[in-house]
């Protein structure tokens, strides 16, 4: 049997976890297997334990990419201006993570299952792109907020980072959750995730 490059294996990869992100759209968690994932991808099923071991292997990577994307729109930030206020620097975080709706999806999931069902290597590999994000956000507050504390720009990370984990249930609302909502009397204002970021931002900035 000939050998398989590693831009095949790459590749290939690449392919399971975009037949993930596919899957994601209009399917639970729970529903997506790894029976479904092969059924959209070019390989059979068990092909794909030559790249994952678990369904929650699949997704890490998944979430991993989602926090690398995030990452290259926060170097573009980085590289493309001079200088911001904190209302403008407010803003572009709260844009760059608009545009990561399916990060969003991802990080409302329950963690612990995800992380507790990877390979350790796969974990640090996650971890690895989890960390740069915050490095990335950190040289935001390094350019844009010159006058920031070292102590200042911790707690805005240990304040943004775990919020930003709850802002998806809160912005994608279905008709169903609001009926319900109406019905129990809940006066809620539906808000997008550029209007939950933004507002949490102005005051982590302040």
């Amino acid at each position: 049997m000939p050998k398989v490059s590693e831009d095949v294996l790459l590749a290939r990869r690449e392919e399971i976890i975009d037949a993930c992100a596919k899957l994601y759209e209009t399917m639970n968690f729970k529903d997506i297997t790894l029976k479904e994932i092969g059924k959209v991808t070019t390989f059979n099923r068990t092909a794909i334990y030559n790249y994952f071991n678990t369904k929650e292997e699949i997704f890490l990577a998944l979430m991993q990419r989602e926090y690398e994307l995030w990452v290259l729109d926060l170097e573009e930030l980085l590289s493309s201006h001079e200088a911001l206020s904190r209302e403008e620097l407010a803003a572009a975080l709260s844009r760059s993570l608009e545009k990561r709706a399916r990060l969003l999806k991802l990080l409302s999931m329950n963690h612990f299952d995800m992380e507790d069902n990877s390979r350790h290597e796969n974990l640090v590999e996650f971890k690895g792109s989890y960390g740069a994000s915050m490095g990335a956000v950190r040289r935001c507050l390094d350019k844009f907020c010159p006058d920031m504390t070292e102590e200042d720009k911790d707690s805005f990370i240990y304040a943004y980072f775990p919020f930003i984990y709850g802002i998806y249930p809160y912005a994608v609302v279905t008709e169903e959750q609001k009926r319900a909502m109406a019905e129990a009397g809940v006066d809620y204002k539906y808000m997008s995730v550029y209007e939950i970021s933004y507002n949490c931002l102005k005051k982590l900035l302040k």
